[in-house]
């Protein structure tokens, strides 16, 4: 079954990118939130690009890198209210 399938690929200390296959939109949305992992490849098996984040969770990193997303890292965000 599908839960069964996602229980096994989670099932894992590791969790770079997983991979589905399917037409069926909701299960996309469905199984590609379910998935423990950085990257969810549907219907490609060839899914990192410069201009997309790239990185993992659990044993596969922390934090991503490449894209936008990848200064996030670098950076520190500070929120100052000023009342004159």
């Amino acid at each position: 079954t599908e839960d069964e399938a996602v229980t096994m690929a989670n099932d894992s200390s590791v969790g770079l990118a997983s991979y589905i296959f399917t037409r069926d939109m909701s299960r996309i949305f469905r199984v590609s939130a379910a998935l423990e992992c950085g990257i969810v490849g549907v219907n490609e098996g060839i899914i990192s690009s410069a201009s997309a984040p790239f990185g993992g969770v659990k044993e596969s990193g922390l934090g991503k890198e490449g894209s936008a997303l990848g200064m996030k890292e670098y950076l520190n965000t500070k929120y100052v209210f000023l009342n004159c």
